[in-house]
């Protein structure tokens, strides 16, 4: 009788997978591991897009383009607008009224577009703002639209895309299993980053304007193209569904809003989430530029930061999963994503202080160790709180919160860093100085996090899984 290898090589990654990758465990039979991972693509595209704006474009654009930082933060900062409609768009998702019963895909194949649409037209806008070549006699005004409504595009996308994808990931499982596919559908983002951060860095290595332009142009092709294998037989066609949601009462939102902050502990836990993200995510606009001012680092670089910033996290993420899936509790493990991200910084600051670049690689890692810890312990906590139903709220609530306060503190990382360029007018002050300042002011807001969440009460969070098919009340938490 032949040794049957396939079988026996099948076996073997099936018992890998769950030990190694974080949050396999969720695989059922009727959903299993290779439909997540399809699932996942769409978080993908979501890194890509995310090293893309936030890290390779910004050390170009501010370094090679010589546009002001505050225009690029400023410009980083436009998908803000859209990032409270998160909540919205979640809601909306829950209660779409579609004659094939479809409520998740009809607004993750709309995001795609709004991405494919602002990457289209992205590099040529990029070109006329800084004024390069032939685009020098172009009106000023039309590279400033044109990259406006460019990242505006995307970030739209950005948002409505990983919302209602989250919320069809946790339609596929188990209530009890949401958090695990929530945190796979995360490492795989994470994944995105580090992987299109390394190809991004050989691809603009030499760098040349029209590399870039053939960068962004293939992330367009390839966001529509791993989104709809993302989305290919994801969600099944429900006719009876269809029927009784559009008999049903037209859904009021803002009814749905009032339920979901009214838990305990709910409004405290999002401003939380709001102080921490803004800690961590200032610094997002910056770190390659102060990469390359203050430690002379070139574009290639500086652009793999972003993957061990995202290694960090990725790292963080798979210690949450344990510690969760053990019993820890969720807002007990967001404190301590806080309080490594305080060293972290400091690590930064200190680097251009004589530590050299091994200390700012090492302060890097820790602030997305810390960034990964926090983002799971409060996501985890946010879905706890909710009712089934209103999964893909939660998650739209989170999000919002998360998004609007990183786009605000990308914001004011800039304008913050070019006030304080400004000012030195004789040019006496170190070209660290401004940055270090603004890493100063993330290590007081993560002190602030930190704070606030030890005035949140948990209750007995039950780390035992719940029992399927019987509708388990959502785990508040106390402390408003």
């Amino acid at each position: 009788m032949m040794f049957d290898y396939r079988n026996f090589a099948l076996r073997k990654l099936a018992g890998i997978a769950p030990r190694y990758l974080p949050f396999a465990d969720v695989a059922t039979p009727e959903v299993p591991l290779s439909r997540l991972l399809r699932l996942s693509l769409f978080q993908v595209t979501v890194g890509m897009a995310l090293v893309l704006l936030v890290g390779t474009l910004n050390r170009v654009m501010i370094v090679e383009l010589a546009v002001p930082a505050s225009l690029v933060a400023g410009m980083l900062a436009l998908p803000l607008l859209f990032a409270p409609f998160r909540t919205l768009i979640g809601f909306r998702s829950d209660t779409h009224v579609s004659a094939l019963g479809w409520r998740r895909v009809p607004y993750i194949w709309k995001g795609t577009m709004y991405q494919f649409g602002g990457f289209a037209i992205m590099p040529f806008a990029l070109l006329v703002l800084s004024g390069y070549g032939e685009a020098i006699d172009a009106p000023r005004w039309i590279g400033l639209s044109s990259a406006a409504l460019a990242f505006l595009l995307v970030g739209a996308g950005l948002h409505m895309v990983q919302t209602v994808g989250l919320a069809l990931a946790t339609d596929l499982v188990r209530e009890e299993d949401q958090p695990k596919v929530v945190g796979l559908m995360y490492v795989m983002l994470l994944l995105g980053m580090v992987v299109s951060a390394l190809i991004f860095g050989w691809l603009l290595e030499p760098y040349t304007p029209g590399r870039l332009v053939q960068v962004i142009q293939g992330c367009a092709v390839v966001t529509v193209a791993l989104n709809l294998a993302a989305l290919w037989k994801q969600e099944a066609r429900d006719r009876n569904r269809a029927r009784e949601m559009q008999l049903a009462p037209r859904a009021d939102f803002f009814a749905a809003w009032r339920r979901l902050i009214a838990r305990p502990g709910a409004l405290r836990l999002l401003v939380v989430i709001g102080l921490g993200t803004f800690g961590f995510g200032m610094a997002d606009v910056l770190l390659e530029p102060y990469g390359g001012q203050a430690l002379g680092l070139s574009v290639a670089a500086t652009t793999k930061l972003t993957a061990l910033l995202a290694t960090g996290t990725l790292i963080g993420f798979g210690i949450a999963s344990r510690l969760l899936g053990s019993g820890g509790e969720p807002v007990a493990l967001g404190r301590i994503g806080a309080l490594i991200g305080i060293p972290g910084f400091a690590a930064i600051i200190l680097s251009s202080m004589g530590g050299g670049v091994a200390l700012f690689l090492a302060g890097t890692f820790a602030t997305g160790l810390g960034a990964g810890l926090f983002g799971h312990a409060t996501l985890t906590a946010t879905i706890r709180g909710a009712a089934r139903e209103q999964t893909g709220l939660a998650l739209g609530a989170w999000g919002a919160v998360q998004a609007t306060c990183a786009g605000i503190g990308i914001a004011l990382a800039g304008i913050v860093r070019d006030i304080l360029v400004g000012l030195d007018a004789g040019g006496g002050l170190p070209a660290h100085t401004p940055y270090n300042m603004v890493f100063m002011i993330e290590i007081v807001f993560l002190v602030l996090a930190v704070i606030m969440a030890l005035q949140l009460r948990p209750k007995s969070e039950r780390s035992t899984p719940r029992t399927q098919g019987v509708e388990a009340e959502p785990q508040p938490v106390e402390g408003t």
